[in-house]
């Protein structure tokens, strides 16, 4: 394929198979879901921000241009700061200490759906064992961030009396970071992807990021929405303290 061809399958994957198309989405962007799903919501994803920069440093490791370290480092940086109560992983924090969740909870995991857990550990998994390429390539989901940022903020602004502008503050860097990341890794994956054996590991590798993240909405959506069956140990709304071991 030309760089042109292959762009286009990439976007194309994306427009079929990015988690904006999910059902729960549309359930928590229309104002269809309750406090606690919600709240379900925020304290599964903060598994998947934490996990991010562990498979950043994960594929950092690894590179040994040390241009290309250069550049990727500062998504670390984006997700933990430079200091305590900085970075995106601290203004997730923020919003789920604005949705009522026990902080000590949401951070030790133990509240976590299971297929959570086993996602975001293989996502890690896949940055540390596959090609470098790959690993680039799977984080390029990105790509389609902005709309779906633009979709949570709007909806959950209008549809949630619980959830504040200052709430959903992570969002707001997340709309220049996203876009800036995802042009350096289709830029990278465009040069370097030169066989179709190359192209196609590449448009696996973004597929499997997608299921990833659909596969974390599923569970979602089992366990909170239908048929609501929220596996042992896992969070239950009205009963998220820490004395309750949700």
């Amino acid at each position: 394929m030309s760089a042109a061809e292959l762009e286009a399958r990439l976007r194309a994957i994306g427009a079929e198979r990015y988690h904006d198309r999910h059902p729960f989405h549309a359930l928590l962007h229309g104002g269809r879901l309750d406090r606690g799903q919600v709240q379900a919501w925020a304290l599964n994803r903060y598994e998947y921000q934490r996990c991010i920069p562990l498979k950043d440093a994960a594929l950092l490791a690894r590179i040994e241009d040390p241009q290309l370290r250069r550049v990727w480092r500062q998504r670390i940086v984006d997700h933990d700061g430079d200091g305590p109560d900085e970075g995106g992983i601290a203004r997730w924090l923020r919003l789920t200490d604005a949705l009522g969740l026990d902080r000590e909870l949401v951070e030790s995991g133990r509240a976590l759906l299971p297929a959570t857990r086993f996602a975001a550990q293989a996502y890690i998994r896949f940055v540390r064992e596959r090609s470098l390429l790959e690993a680039i390539a799977s984080s390029l989901t990105e790509l389609f961030a902005p709309t779906i940022i633009g979709q949570r903020v709007a909806g959950m602004l209008a549809n949630y009396d619980f959830v504040s502008k200052q709430a959903l503050a992570y969002f707001d860097s997340r709309l220049h970071q996203a876009p800036q990341d995802a042009n350096f890794a289709l830029d990278y994956v465009l040069r370097h992807a030169r066989t179709r054996e190359q192209q196609e590991a590449v448009c696996a590798a973004l597929r499997f990021k997608c299921d990833v993240l659909w596969s974390m909405l599923d569970a979602l959506h089992f366990a909170y929405v239908e048929p609501r069956l929220p596996p042992p140990g896992a969070f239950l709304p009205q009963a998220c303290s820490p004395e309750s071991d949700a």
